[in-house]
């Protein structure tokens, strides 16, 4: 108590202490990053691999295959899922949180290098190392209407000016540029030309190219030295003079049967916005940075840009995502919880001491404690966010509880009368010095196990732990240092008036009455010891994962049906929504759209609409999902509100994995599944990765051994001459000063497959032949893409549960019943498993009752260092299941009016209650053992630590929880995220107060040796 005594005599020091502690505060505020949530490690390297005109069958064979099998030896892989769509593979590696990712990638790398056999000429592989974890924000850049050319022309200047402006702006780590079609040098070959002057496709794609320049050294000549250059390049409006053959001792030009001009290539990745096609910008933010502030900088560069750089030449770049309103939204939200939840515990502060004087110095430790808690969090490089902020709103009450005991003490020491109001302080504090240490250490303690989370859920909640932890820690040394101090100057010579004295006497009375006989004790703790653990095993509400918190747009995915080409989607799909979206956009139709996208990918699309409304969202959810959407052909429609966690199925959907090797058999198991997870999960939304349509039409063109020798071919020359008649032949490179340009050899495209086998060839024999006597074409069906899951073919049927349905719902319904009806339809050796966030949920609660458990053992171990008895360490821990009950029974009481599932988040909740119920005990058992050993009775001990504990419980408890109550009760938009967690706590602290008043004492008194009746002493 040395800290109290120096405090206590040297009160200037403690004076310019606060005022540092608040000059600091505030310093710590301004530079703490502000983020809408902590920064949560999800290690993920992405491998991409492109190869022209290769099917998904050949991207996977030749590619996605081999590099999967060389990664499965990569330290800290846990796992492995690819994507091989036509000419182009994805492969995401996601590792486990504490892998060295630099070590990670260059494992990587290295491994790539050794992959043998891979083919020529595709382009990677190129290992990544951000996800959309990482983003920022989301621009787009589209072209406005009446401006000239298209927006592709535009390229250099977005690379050379925008990416590197917005890359420079601090907290911004890379911009990925996405949608712009590359330009090429496409030679367009005739045919029918070529056959005609007899050139041979082969020989025209060896001799299409550009040339080559060529240093030689030097020369000396005389007195100089000339450097030797052969100038062999053709220039793109030259190339056309390049002779590609001879006939009857005459030239062929390469104009002659082709046309060279530089194009763009036909991309199927399209970004449109507001009607207007566009190029993205994904922008990634740093680890740790200050996203608030570089969001502003962002806008701010971003509208420079659009006045000096991008509008002069018909560009106009437009935020689709903007994360700054939800953190403002949020950090107001919290704030003005936390300035309630204060102004509600001074009041019920005032409401038991009845004098400005006590109020204001409890008080006194909200402002110092969060100041304080700031400064550390700046300390430790921590970040303010949603988590953050709510971890410091819900310690508003529980940083008075400290300053409660120490105050109530110091005026019951001081009414006496036979000290001095310092003697009075410091005897005072001295007094529950040992019961303030160990409620605190209980406290801080709870939350170790928090922080040693090493998965997603503990990067999610170390902060809300850390920031409660840091302010009862603060709390405890404000009530034993500056308290003191501050009561020894300000406190008068009123005594401290309870109110509700007669109301701890006639509650004491009750109690010592109601545990006055050894079966009147054992008959109250077996009902409160059995009652409340089958109550909450019988209330317990099913799991989710986390919060679903809502954000005001509707995200909508859509597939479309395999084989339609790329004309097709654009008029048939998107076209059609960009008209049925403009009278919404113009205002001219009820709800109006603030902005809207549609990203086109291989396959399908995604859509994200936000109204200027936000609060008729569900209209607009309503209208996409049953009128605008509706009737477009050869798409399947999935969608609904967006998360604020993004996804198809948000944080609380499953998805099921179906794995077999015979793709035909697994895509017919998959679409038998997805009718039997209809019936049994009505209302669910069940998209299926990739599309169940395994209909991709194929032209299957089978060489004719015989016929190709017969002209003077083998098997080797087709290939090539199949893709001059497809996406093209590539042939080389060309650079132009800016860019590599792909120099492409392309035939006429055939309206049908007759005109294909129509097409005549040019042979060795001199003979010219159609394609059709060379090849025989063959109907045929194949996938779309092909989805595969640590190395085995998979299709994942995502299910995003339906409106009161939980994710452990959706579990035991897959478990119990449809598990059952889909294992037989899967191919020989198939294999189902539960995977994503459902099987992250399992890990999750394993860790978390791991966490429990540990927990436990720590409130054991330092409950029993502060008593020196195990019986008492152990009659604390017994009052837990009060609590739990009461925490069980808020959510289901709540639930009846707001829908309040548990998730992780509440899980945390009842940890936090450990450390918080368990304060109410030690005063109790530390009080009665006190009484104990100055001489009084069993009986008189627990009477007079009820009657003289009573009203600091009630205090602590009651700020506890009106501190909390606004976050449970908040409206707001995102306070989804922690009205579980609140709701725990406010049940959970109002049950224990109430009924450990009652059971404690039943503990306290039993062995009691004689139970005489005793006046129970009446306190001034």
């Amino acid at each position: 108590m040395n800290l109290a005594k120096t405090a206590i005599e040297r009160p200037i020091w403690v004076a310019v202490s606060i005022v540092l502690i608040f000059l600091l505060g505030l310093l710590s505020i301004r530079g703490l990053p502000i983020q809408l949530f902590p920064d949560i490690d999800r290690p993920h390297l992405n491998i991409s691999v492109s190869w022209r005109s290769a099917s998904p069958q050949e991207m996977e064979s030749e590619i996605t295959d081999p590099i999967e099998q060389e990664m499965q030896g990569v330290q800290g892989l846990k796992s492995l899922v690819s994507n091989s769509y036509p000419g182009f593979t994805e492969i995401d590696m996601e590792f486990a949180l504490g892998t060295d990712m630099q070590r990670a990638q260059l494992d990587v790398i290295s491994r790539l290098n050794r992959v043998s056999g891979l083919p020529d000429k595709i382009g990677g592989p190129y290992v990544n190392n951000y996800s959309s974890n990482d983003t920022l924000t989301f621009f787009f850049i589209q072209q406005l209407p009446g401006a000239k050319g298209v927006i592709d022309d535009h390229q250099a200047l977005i690379e050379a000016r925008v990416k590197p402006e917005l890359e420079r702006i601090e907290g911004v780590s890379t911009v990925a540029v996405e949608g712009i079609n590359e330009r090429q040098i496409q030679i367009r070959f005739d045919p029918y030309r070529a056959a005609e002057l007899g050139v041979e496709i082969p020989v025209l794609a060896s001799r299409a190219t550009t040339g080559w320049d060529v240093s030689a050294g030097t020369l000396d000549i005389g007195r100089w030295e000339y450097k030797l250059r052969f100038a062999g390049r053709y220039d793109v409006e030259t190339l056309g003079d390049k002779v590609v053959d001879w006939r009857d001792g005459l030239p062929i030009y390469l104009r002659d049967v082709a046309e060279v001009r530089v194009a763009r290539e036909e991309n199927p990745v399209l970004r449109i916005q507001n009607g207007n096609t566009a190029i993205a910008a994904q922008i990634f933010k740093e680890s740790g940075a200050n996203a608030l502030a570089s969001l502003e900088a962002i806008k701010a560069r971003v509208n420079e840009l659009n006045r000096e750089v991008l509008e002069p030449v018909g560009l106009h770049m437009e935020q689709s995502f903007d994360a700054s309103l939800y953190i403002n939204r949020a950090v107001s939200m919290v704030t003005a919880n936390l300035g309630l939840g204060v102004l509600l515990s001074c009041a019920i502060l005032w409401l038991f001491l009845r004098q400005l004087k006590a109020t204001l110095m409890i008080a006194l430790a909200i402002p110092i404690s969060i100041m304080l808690t700031f400064c550390l969090l700046k300390v430790m490089d921590r970040t303010l966010n949603i988590i953050s902020l709510a971890g410091i709103a819900f310690a508003v009450g529980m940083v008075l509880d400290a300053a409660i005991v120490v105050l109530e003490s110091i005026y019951r020491r001081h009414e006496r009368g036979d000290l001095s109001k310092a003697e009075a302080a410091l005897e005072g504090t001295r007094q529950v010095w040992t019961a303030l240490v160990a409620s605190t250490l209980t406290t801080v303690a709870i939350f170790l196990p928090v922080l040693l989370l090493n998965d997603v859920e503990g990067q999610l909640f170390a902060d809300l732990a850390l920031t409660i932890a840091c302010a009862v820690t603060v709390s405890m040394l404000v009530a034993v240092i500056v308290l003191p101090a501050v009561a020894a100057r300000w406190m008068g010579h009123e005594t401290l008036t309870d109110p509700y004295e007669s109301l701890w006497q006639r509650t004491t009375r009750h109690v010592i009455r109601w545990t006055s006989t050894s079966r009147q004790r054992w008959t109250v703790i077996t009902l409160m010891m059995s009652l409340p653990v089958l109550a909450t095993w019988a209330l317990l509400p099913k799991m989710d994962y986390l919060p679903d918190v809502k954000r005001d747009a509707v995200d909508v995915w859509m597939n479309f049906t395999p084989g339609v080409n790329l004309k097709a989607q654009r008029e048939e799909v998107i076209d059609t929504l960009i008209t049925r979206l403009a009278p919404y956009m113009k205002g001219e139709k009820e709800p109006a759209l603030k902005n809207y996208y549609i990203l086109r990918y291989p396959g399908g699309a995604q859509i994200g609409v936000r109204p200027k409304d936000e609060t008729r969202i569900k209209e607009l959810e309503s209208l996409l999902m049953k009128q605008l959407l509706v009737g477009i052909p050869d798409t399947r429609v999935f969608g609904g509100q967006g998360s604020l966690f993004g996804g198809f199925d948000s944080e609380n959907g499953v998805s099921l994995l179906l794995q077999g090797g015979n793709l035909p058999e697994l895509y017919q198991a998959a679409r038998a599944s997805m009718g039997i997870l209809s019936k049994d999960l009505p209302g669910a939304q069940i998209r299926p990765e990739p599309s169940l349509d395994f209909t991709a039409p194929e032209l299957k063109l089978v060489p004719q051994d015989r016929r190709l020798a017969e002209v003077g071919w083998d098997r080797t020359p087709l290939p090539a001459i199949i893709q001059t008649f497809g996406d093209g032949l590539r042939v080389g490179e060309y650079f132009d000063g800016e860019d590599r340009l792909d120099i492409m050899l392309m035939g006429q495209s055939s309206a049908n497959p007759d005109e294909l086998k129509a097409v005549p060839l040019a042979t060795p024999s001199g003979r010219i032949v159609p394609l059709g006597e060379l090849l025989r074409v063959e109907h045929d069906m194949g996938p779309a893409s092909i989805f595969r899951a640590d190395g085995r073919r998979s299709i994942s049927l995502q299910i995003a549960p339906p409106a009161g349905m939980t994710m452990e719902q959706v579990i035991d319904t897959l478990k119990n019943r449809s598990f059952a009806a889909i294992r037989p339809l899967l191919p020989a050796g198939g294999e189902l498993r539960i995977a994503g966030n459902a099987d992250s949920l399992q890990q999750a609660l394993d860790n978390l009752g791991t966490i429990f458990l540990f927990a436990v053992v720590i409130l054991l171990v330092l409950l029993w260092g502060v008593f020196a008895s195990i019986k008492d360490a152990l009659l604390v821990l017994l009052t837990l299941p009060l609590a739990s009950v009461g925490g069980v029974l808020a959510l289901q009481l709540s639930g009846l009016l707001v829908p309040l599932p548990m998730d992780l988040l509440t899980i945390i909740g009842f940890v936090i209650l450990l450390g918080l119920v368990v304060n109410n005990a030690i005063l109790l058992v530390h009080q009665t053992r006190t009484a104990e050993r100055d001489g009084m009775s069993r009986q008189l001990a627990v009477a007079d630590a009820l009657q003289s504990r009573m009203r600091p419980i009630a205090m602590t408890s009651l700020t506890s929880i009106f501190g909390m109550l606004p976050l449970m009760l908040s409206p707001s938009e995102g306070s989804e995220i922690y009205r579980g967690l609140a709701t725990v706590i406010v049940g959970g602290m109002s049950c224990s107060t109430l009924f450990t008043l009652i059971l404690l004492p039943a503990f306290l008194r039993l062995g009691e040796q004689v139970a005489i009746p005793q006046p129970l002493r009446q306190r001034a």
